[in-house]
């Protein structure tokens, strides 16, 4: 249906529907649903899952640090804060959803280009916040898979990363928080190197992946593609240690340190 026929059908101005594809205008569920008739879309929970969408006009947290922090900030703590499930696989860093304030902060001191004092303040206020998504009631169900270059690397120096790795020690024991470790010994698996984030949606058709770059977030949503990253996930997985091996191992390395 053209931008011209939609306009049409719920009496508004063409360019109201070029804004509200771009995300510049919101739209009510009672045009969500119009619009959905009339495309001949059949999937009733997709439909109802997007109304409910528009109707949540609350502003999230994330919103104060608009203007002041990248966008892909905010987006990634929001697609965190609506996700039913989350998965996370890391190679080389530990969860931003589960790391201590001075191992985010060794992280950020590093940035190329150098980024001032106060900006690293921000960058760390606003990812430790994150964590509010699994302290809230009803969290969403969290899935890490984190590899043991990740568990070995030294941010901050040897006690950053010791305390950083009794943390994950603590929160692994959470109802809903899963944490497993591949070892050197499990040899190359699937998406190594890169740092992936599987926010499932309240319908697999709003599942979103978001990929960590040199500069800045990458953002996938197309039905091919997300089914690779879910099969991607199961073959990481299967590489894994169970939560309890994974613990053990964990506490292992710490008693290195």
């Amino acid at each position: 249906m053209s931008a011209s026929d939609a306009a049409a059908l719920l009496g508004v101005d063409r360019t109201r529907i070029s804004n509200t594809e771009a995300g510049r205008f919101g739209i009510s569920a009672a045009r969500v649903r119009t619009l959905a008739c009339n495309y001949r879309c059949p999937d009733a929970r997709l439909v109802e899952a997007l109304a409910d969408m528009a109707q949540d006009h609350t502003k999230g947290w994330w919103e104060e640090y608009r203007g002041v922090l990248p966008a892909f900030f905010l987006d990634i703590a929001e697609l965190e804060w609506h996700a039913t499930k989350l998965r996370n696989a890391l190679t080389s860093h530990v969860p931003g959803l589960l790391q201590t304030e001075d191992h985010a902060r060794a992280i950020f001191e590093m940035v190329i280009p150098e980024l001032p004092a106060d900006e690293v303040d921000l960058r760390v206020a606003q990812r430790l916040r994150r964590r509010e998504v699994l302290e809230r009631e009803n969290p969403p169900v969290y899935e890490a898979v984190v590899h043991e270059s990740a568990l070995r690397m030294q941010f901050g120096g040897r006690k950053v990363a010791r305390a950083q790795l009794e943390y994950l020690l603590q929160v692994s024991e959470h109802d809903g928080i899963s944490l497993r470790v591949i070892p050197f010994a499990a040899g190359g698996f699937p998406g190594a190197g890169q740092t992936i984030l599987y926010a499932c949606g309240p319908v697999p058709q709003l599942d979103t992946v978001q990929l960590d770059t040199s500069y800045g977030s990458v953002f996938i949503d197309s039905e091919m593609q997300l089914a690779n990253y879910r099969r991607l996930f199961e073959k990481a997985e299967a590489c894994a240690l169970d939560e309890a091996a994974s613990r053990t191992f964990i506490d292992g390395i710490i008693k290195e340190l």
